[in-house]
């Protein structure tokens, strides 16, 4: 036996060196060919740089008039459930809710320079919004069988027309204007 052990040679670490080195390299390949990172291409220029403000506040933008909309200041336009109105001050208005669910109530409680607040009802469904800010507003979708809001910088154009839902749209202004869409399927 003791023969024997002479010409045994112990275990080489090599194989196991190789395999994991070999691993290692394959999932680096992996991770590479399968990230959705784009890979710059010297034919193609580098991309622009991203531009992001770096706090949650908004940038303040150049003060300027508030668009003029389309069916000025009259409160009494909203009530088929289509309009585009400036307010300055808390109104409330009633418009068709969506579905032919009877009807909505808007009620706008708070306007100032680049500021809104508003409280949508509808039904047993209740829905409020606000936003301060140059350039700041919030977008209320009213369903039938409840509500959604989203605020935050907003462009003061007329939103689109959704299925099933009045669009409600509050746009703040420098001046203390605050502009109103209210957009029906």
């Amino acid at each position: 036996m003791t023969s024997m052990r002479k010409h045994m040679r112990p275990p080489s670490r090599r194989p196991a060196r190789t395999l994991l080195m070999t691993l290692t390299a394959l999932t680096a390949l992996t991770t590479t060919a399968c990230s959705d990172t784009p890979q710059p291409n010297d034919a193609e220029p580098p991309p622009a740089p991203h531009n992001r403000p770096t706090t949650s506040h908004p940038a303040p933008r150049p003060s300027s008039p508030s668009p003029s909309p389309a069916d000025g200041t009259d409160v009494g336009a909203c009530t088929d459930g289509n309009c585009e109105i400036a307010v300055t001050e808390p109104v409330t208005i009633r418009f068709p809710a969506p579905d032919d669910a009877g009807r909505a109530t808007l009620s706008v409680t708070k306007v100032g320079p680049n500021e809104i607040e508003y409280e949508v009802k509808s039904g047993n469904n209740r829905s409020t919004g606000g936003a301060e800010g140059p350039g700041q507003g919030c977008l209320t979708y009213l369903r039938d069988r409840g509500s959604g809001n989203s605020c935050g910088t907003l462009d003061p154009t007329r939103p689109s027309p959704r299925p099933g839902a009045v669009v409600i749209q509050a746009t703040t202004g420098t001046d203390g204007t605050a502009l109103l869409h209210i957009v029906s399927p």
